[in-house]
């Protein structure tokens, strides 16, 4: 943001729900990895887990406070406790992250342009709540005229979206079932012997019958021992 009378130096985390444009923000007196790891845990992965909605992937630009040794760097470090992946612009490309531009030109003109023609700021607290009113408006009441939001407000288009992040979890979910099984779960078909292929099961149902395969073979050899004896 720059140099503001009475606080200082201003810097502000930004983030943005691509699809949604559902926005978060959060004002700091420098610039540092600490600080971008801590908007993530102070305001959005709290907002992700009150939706339920897991955060998979985020994208950043090439700035020292999101790049860094992933040893010893806060912010890759925080990224790899909450298992998130790390997207970054490309060189010379600030266009790849033209949502993140666009929000900041709005946020100039409809919020700093008017509030600090209004207000002398003291503090950095005092600001940061003025902000966060706009941004509750932005979010849950100003129409958005986004890709996939369709005059809607972002908030209200994160809902109606929510079953797209639920389908892209099963998804992972199933996948990660999948690769679990051991080698004795693998049906492997001969394309040669088998003609019709709707006798082919459906992997999902094959990875959701296992275990119920399995249930029934010990049941299975159980009885047949009882009747044996």
């Amino acid at each position: 943001m720059g140099n503001v009378k009475g606080i200082g130096n201003i810097y502000q985390q930004t983030f943005i729900d691509t699809y949604s444009r559902v926005a978060s923000v959060k004002l700091y007196t420098n610039k540092s990895a600490i600080t971008a790891a801590d908007i993530l845990n102070d305001r959005v992965i709290p907002f992700f887990d009150k939706e339920k909605v897991k955060l998979h992937r985020v994208l950043t630009d090439r700035g020292t406070e999101f790049c860094g040794n992933i040893q010893d760097h806060a912010y890759q470090l925080y990224l790899g406790v909450e298992d998130i992946d790390h997207t970054k612009t490309k060189v010379r490309r600030p266009q790849t992250n033209g949502i993140c531009e666009r929000f900041h030109r709005t946020i100039q003109n409809e919020c700093y342009n008017i509030i600090f023609r209004k207000k002398f700021y003291k503090t950095l607290e005092e600001l940061q709540i003025d902000v966060d009113q706009w941004i509750n408006r932005y979010n849950h009441e100003r129409p958005h005229s986004g890709k996939h939001c369709y005059g809607k407000t972002p908030y209200q288009t994160f809902l109606d979206a929510k079953h797209i992040a639920y389908e892209k979890t099963i998804d992972e979910l199933t996948v990660e079932n999948s690769d679990a099984c051991n080698k004795e779960d693998i049906f492997i078909f001969n394309k040669n012997e088998i003609k019709n292929t709707d006798l082919i099961p459906a992997k999902q149902n094959i990875i959701d019958n296992i275990r119920d395969v399995r249930n029934y073979d010990v049941n299975y050899t159980k009885n047949s021992d009882s009747l044996d004896s």
